[in-house]
């Protein structure tokens, strides 16, 4: 009786042990799972790094909107535009960047020079965003366009005087244009497109001519022409479109008044167009978060996104389907420039020399 009853403790202790050895897997195994899918759930989401020359409100508006719909995290860094790029090239495969993002296509053609980006592999990329708004070879992806144009004081300038950008170098503007300095990247991506149009020689004469039609030494950024314009320093400024939209709806009333005492005028309709410039996003040639970073431009390229980028801040939709703000309907289409962005770039250098010696300060 007693070996039966030893018999039958060793085999209740090994019951025992055995039960308790598969508990403890299935804890294990639990622990693992859960650890797991917490690994799985955070690689699913994850986050994207930005490296940002655009600094507008509405831009932190969809990032934010984008983590939330996506629970990809968006990390922002912004900076100069080309202090951007030699941090890139400096970092080189150890950057954290995922995005660069900027508001020139001169600027994203030194990118792509640059051997910092790689080409975006996306059709729903290639269906939001058109041919001509994308670099040849998908490095980059424009996200917004915004024309220059000229204004001019409605009670002083008849819209009919108004034709070119070449007709601005002619004496009938004598002290009467307003525009910022030469220095400033819009009037150089200016003067690279009719370099790349109308030939160095021809951009050299028309740049003297900007120069010596000024109403003042050029001060100050697009808005403060606009000013200078109804304040009666000159009758008519060159001017990027966002500007004026920005200032239609602003909280601040002087700026009202004086946009809405301003016409817009696109010019060389009857000729090479207007000309326009491109904010755009490359892929980071070491992006670690790939996929996240596609999804963020598939996102921004949609047509939600475009069009609040278009009732905020009056930029272009590159999205054919998005809707323009209603400001922008009022002024109408327009033909623009067909030349490819990268001129912007290439022609930079002559650019800069051909307005510094004309003497455009």
């Amino acid at each position: 009786m007693k070996k039966k009853a030893r018999l039958f403790l060793h085999a209740s202790l090994g019951f025992a042990i055995a039960m308790l050895a598969a508990c403890g897997a299935d804890t294990n195994q639990s622990a693992l799972t859960n650890e797991s899918t917490e690994e799985t759930t955070t690689e699913d989401s994850g986050e994207v790094n930005l490296y940002s020359a655009r600094h507008y409100d509405v831009d932190k508006e969809l990032y934010d909107q984008f983590e939330e719909e996506s629970g990809i995290k968006v990390n922002v860094v912004e900076g100069d535009a080309n202090e951007l790029i030699e941090r890139m090239k400096r970092e080189g495969e150890n950057s954290p960047a995922d995005l660069f993002i900027t508001v020139d296509g001169g600027i994203l053609h030194t990118a792509k020079e640059a051997d910092i980006l790689q080409p975006f592999e996306s059709e729903i990329i290639n269906e939001q965003v058109p041919e001509n708004l994308r670099d040849p070879d998908n490095e980059w992806v424009g996200l917004s366009t915004r024309a220059r144009v000229i204004v001019y004081h409605k009670d002083r300038v008849d819209p009919s005087e108004l034709s070119t950008y070449e007709d601005l170098a002619t004496d009938t503007w004598k002290e009467r244009l307003l525009v910022r300095s030469s220095t400033n990247l819009y009037n150089q991506s200016l003067i690279a497109s009719l370099i790349e149009i109308n030939g160095e020689e021809e951009t050299a004469k028309w740049a003297e001519g900007i120069a010596q039609n000024l109403a003042r030494d050029p001060d100050g950024g697009d808005r403060d022409q606009a000013k200078a314009v109804v304040a009666g320093s000159g009758d008519i400024a060159i001017l990027n479109t966002y500007y004026v939209g920005q200032m239609l709806v602003s909280d601040d009333e002087e700026e009202v008044k004086v946009a809405e005492q301003i016409g817009v005028f696109f010019p060389n309709q009857e000729t090479t167009g207007t000309h326009i410039n491109i904010s755009g996003a490359g892929l980071s040639k070491h992006s670690e978060n790939k996929e996240n970073a596609i999804k963020l431009v598939e996102f921004l390229t949609a047509v939600e996104a475009q069009e609040t980028v278009s009732n905020t801040n009056f930029e272009y939709p590159v999205n054919e389907d998005a809707e323009r703000a209603d400001i922008l309907t009022e002024w109408g289409t327009f033909k623009a420039q067909d030349i490819d962005f990268a001129a912007y770039g290439v022609n930079n250098p002559t650019a800069v020399e051909l307005a510094n010696k004309a003497g455009w300060k």
